[in-house]
């Protein structure tokens, strides 16, 4: 559909301004001729007349004055889009994905920096398991997302961003495990499938050919903990998760093996960086 160009409004304005085509087109750097030509072309697009000629002088019509206000308003818009496209500065919605863990242990006081930085960006923050957040990213659907290893992306870019210690948790009542053996028999708690803490938890047990009695899907860590703290089960949490959720007391924690408790948190992306994810990622580097 077609629609009225800036560069018309704007000579509009000026006529207006200057007071006549003359002073006007002197102004613009345009022949007279030139001025009159766009003015009537206007005019001929929107089908009222924007000038009435008194005496040698150009007066608004009342369609003029309407005219007016809008392309004071528009050209001011426009400039002001301008500016800030000029200035680099991060504007509009950032959708950005994380893990349930990462956000209730690590993104509170980052975000909040974000906002003071970039006031004028509106962070929409979805959380889910890695696999859910990856296929999200995959189709543009967030811009960015911190993701868990173990998991595999190739058309994504990765940055990490934070060390987590995993551990294994039980009620208080489960004096010691030292093997995956002494977890047979009992009941797994885990987010869904597609969580990449449930993948390392499963594959150390399959490693000893153990397999849990059933599994319970939980949706938040604060469900998680408060089922193995009532001794239905066990699950393996971050460090940082149960500090942040003061839950350090009410379960047993048990230390697992190096390769499965150290872990990376990734920042994955595809394609090329907005202003608002650049400024995010900037921030992490600072505070990394």
């Amino acid at each position: 559909m077609r629609t009225v160009d800036l560069e018309s409004l704007a000579i509009f304005r000026t006529v207006v301004e200057e007071g006549g085509v003359v002073r006007a087109a002197a102004k613009l750097h345009r022949v007279p001729s030139n001025v009159t030509t766009r003015v009537r072309q206007l005019e001929e697009f929107l089908g009222v007349r924007l000038f009435r000629r008194e005496g040698r002088t150009l007066a608004l019509s009342a369609e003029g004055h309407t005219l007016l206000n809008y392309a004071v308003r528009l050209l001011r818009l426009a400039d002001e889009a301008v500016n800030e496209m000029r200035n680099r500065k991060p504007q509009g919605i950032f959708r950005l994905g994380s893990l349930e863990s990462t956000a209730g242990s690590r993104l509170a006081p980052i975000l909040s920096r974000y906002h003071a930085d970039n006031p004028g960006v509106v962070v929409e923050l979805v959380t889910g398991t890695t696999s859910a957040l990856i296929s999200r990213v995959n189709n543009f659907d967030l811009e960015a997302a911190f993701v868990s290893e173990p998991f595999t992306a190739p058309d994504l870019a990765a940055t990490p961003v934070f060390r987590e210690e995993l551990v294994l948790i039980t009620s208080k009542a489960v004096d010691r495990v030292r093997t995956p053996k002494d977890l047979g028999h009992c009941t797994m708690i885990a987010f869904a499938h597609g969580c990449s803490y449930r993948k390392r938890l499963e594959d150390w047990l399959s490693a000893d050919n153990v397999m849990p009695e059933r599994a319970l899907e939980f949706a938040s860590y604060q469900g998680m903990i408060a089922c193995v703290a009532a001794g239905t089960g066990f699950a393996i949490v971050p460090k940082s998760v149960l500090a942040a959720l003061h839950a350090t007391d009410k379960v047993k924690r048990h230390s697992l093996p190096d390769h499965v408790a150290t872990n990376t948190t990734h920042l994955v992306r595809r394609g090329e960086p907005s202003l608002a994810l650049e400024s995010l990622v900037s921030l992490l580097t600072a505070a990394g």
